[in-house]
C-alpha cells in the first residue's frame, strides 16, 4: 500500500482553489494524494482519516451520493470551534475544507467546450447539527441538561403521553398547545391532530426527564429551537 504524506502537512502544488482558468479556458487540477482507480467507498476512508488530521478539533459525517453524471463526496460538519455565524466565515471554511477533500481527486474542464471530467464532485455542508453545538456553547436560549439521551427518549415515551410546546421560534403557530402522544416511530412521533415531531440527531436533542428540547437552528437564528414539556400520561 503507498504511503501517504503526513495528512496535516500542506500540499507542494496549488491547492484546488489556489488553481486557475488558463487563457483558452482550461482548468487542469490534479490532487496529490489521488490514486488512481481507487473506489468511492476506500477515498472517502482516507478523506475521512485525513480531515481528522487536518482538522483535530473539528467533527465531521461523511456520506457519498453516485449519479448518472458521476459521483460526490459530501462533509457534513457536525461541530467545530469556529464561529460560523457569518457568510464570509461559512465561504472561508468550506473552501479550506474542500480544498483538503479534493486533494485526493482530479479535474480537467474547459469553460469554452463545455467539458468536465473529474474523479468526484465534493460538497461542504453546514447545518443544525452544528449550529446547535455553537448554540450549546453559547448557553443561548432555554437550555435543557443532558440527562435523557434520545435514544433512551425514544424506549420511554408512550402512546398516550402529553407533549406541550411552550417556546418555539415567532412562526410556530402552536405555542401553549398540548398534545398526546399517538404513535412513536424511528425518525419521529406522531401527535394528535394528526401532527408529527421529527426527532432529530442525537446532537441536536436535550431532555431532562420533563422538558425536552430540539435544536432547529440555521445560519440566520443560529439559537433557534422547540422546547417541550413532556408528561407521561401515569402522571398526567
Amino acid at each position: 500500500m503507498p504511503t501517504e504524506p503526513n495528512p496535516a502537512a500542506a500540499s507542494a502544488a496549488p491547492l484546488y482553489s489556489q488553481t486557475e482558468f488558463d487563457e483558452r479556458g482550461n482548468f487542469h487540477y490534479q490532487g496529490d494524494l489521488q490514486q488512481p482507480g481507487e473506489s468511492l467507498a476506500a477515498i472517502v476512508a482516507r478523506v475521512d482519516r485525513h480531515l481528522r488530521a487536518c482538522f483535530p478539533d473539528t467533527r465531521f459525517a461523511m456520506r457519498t451520493q453516485t449519479f448518472s453524471g458521476g459521483r460526490k463526496i459530501i462533509a457534513d460538519l457536525l461541530d467545530t470551534p469556529e464561529d460560523l455565524t457569518g457568510r464570509d466565515a461559512q465561504q472561508d471554511f468550506s473552501v479550506k475544507v474542500k480544498d483538503q477533500i479534493e486533494r485526493f481527486g482530479f479535474t480537467r474542464s474547459n469553460i469554452y467546450q463545455d467539458s468536465h471530467h473529474c474523479a468526484f464532485f465534493c460538497e461542504v455542508t453546514i447545518g443544525q447539527a452544528y449550529w446547535a453545538a455553537l448554540a450549546k456553547r453559547r448557553r443561548a436560549g432555554s437550555m435543557v441538561d443532558s440527562v435523557v439521551s434520545l435514544a433512551a427518549f425514544k424506549r420511554r415515551i408512550k402512546p398516550g403521553d402529553q407533549m406541550k410546546l411552550i417556546s418555539a421560534p415567532g412562526w410556530y403557530r402552536s405555542i401553549g398547545t398540548t398534545r398526546a402522544v399517538q404513535a412513536v416511530r424511528s425518525k419521529d412521533i406522531i401527535l394528535e391532530g394528526p401532527s408529527y415531531l421529527t426527532l432529530p440527531r442525537a446532537a441536536q436533542f436535550a431532555c431532562d426527564g420533563k422538558l425536552v428540547r430540539i435544536a432547529i437552528g440555521t445560519e440566520d437564528s443560529p439559537d433557534a429551537h422547540l422546547l417541550y414539556q413532556w408528561t407521561p400520561a401515569k402522571a398526567a
